[in-house]
């Protein structure tokens, strides 16, 4: 099956909990040079705004695959620019003052390359400031992975499979050469609303690590993974009285300054 864009819609539901790590990471950025802020990977452009604000005067430039998310991130009116690319293969125009990055590299591989690389492009005395999700030894994604191999065993194999992001500890030993590092974790204790259909962690997971799964699977797969999740789902986050959920949720941050 074609991978499905992303859905900007689905994606704002939790936009305030996938705020904060940013706010967070921003919080950890100090002086600059002169060059453009970047947004790496800046979805439908929840932190434009923030960054426009506490970068005023600098141009801020966002960049993301995703037609969809760049449309809804053009409505915020933050941006000077927004470019269509490849996190991977993208070189700026202008060596940047800040490369930006929350919740994005964790969907690309090889950080031992990437990340230097990234550092590599910025002007002297930038900074490259990244947040990432560290969930997936978590239920909510150890589930997503344990019941696509039950279920659909032709299509989905992790028996080597590694998970996507180290510990902070590993990107200040791999970054530490170039400058100047900060690295932490924070576990959110994230408190989600009651939803009118299913359980709220799955409507949390829906817009982002469940579609590549979703997307190798037809309608009544669909329909039967899903039904798989919400149970597994009921044990491992009992709902509240209200029909909530508590549902924690561990972030890894680096700061580099060069």
């Amino acid at each position: 099956m074609t991978r499905s864009d992303w859905n900007p819609v689905l994606y704002e539901r939790f936009a305030g909990l996938r705020l904060r790590p940013a706010l967070d990471l921003m919080a950890q950025i100090g002086a600059l040079p002169d060059g453009p802020v970047i947004d790496l990977g800046c979805g439908n452009g929840p932190v434009g705004p923030a960054l426009a604000g506490r970068f005023a005067g600098r141009e801020l430039i966002g960049l993301d695959n995703s037609p969809a998310m760049l449309a809804k991130a053009r409505e915020t009116g933050a941006y000077a620019r927004l470019d269509e690319g490849d996190i991977a293969a993208w070189t700026p125009e202008q060596a940047p003052a800040l490369i930006f990055s929350n919740a994005a590299l964790h969907w690309l591989p090889d950080h031992d390359t990437l990340l230097p690389r990234l550092a590599g492009l910025l002007a002297p005395g930038g900074t490259l400031a990244v947040q990432m999700p560290r969930q997936t030894g978590a239920p909510s994604h150890r589930f997503l992975r344990d019941i696509a191999t039950k279920l659909f065993g032709d299509r989905f194999d992790f028996a080597d499979w590694v998970p996507p992001v180290a510990p902070a500890e590993h990107y200040w030993r791999l970054l530490a050469p170039l400058g100047r590092v900060t690295a932490w974790e924070t576990e959110y204790v994230q408190q989600l609303a009651p939803v009118a259909d299913g359980h709220p962690v799955r409507r949390f997971t829906e817009s982002t690590a469940m579609r590549p799964f979703l997307d190798k699977l037809n309608a009544e797969e669909t329909a039967e993974f899903i039904a798989a999740y919400e149970e597994a789902l009921g044990v491992a986050y009992p709902l509240l009285a209200d029909g909530g959920a508590l549902f924690p949720f561990r972030r890894c941050f680096f700061v580099l300054e060069v």
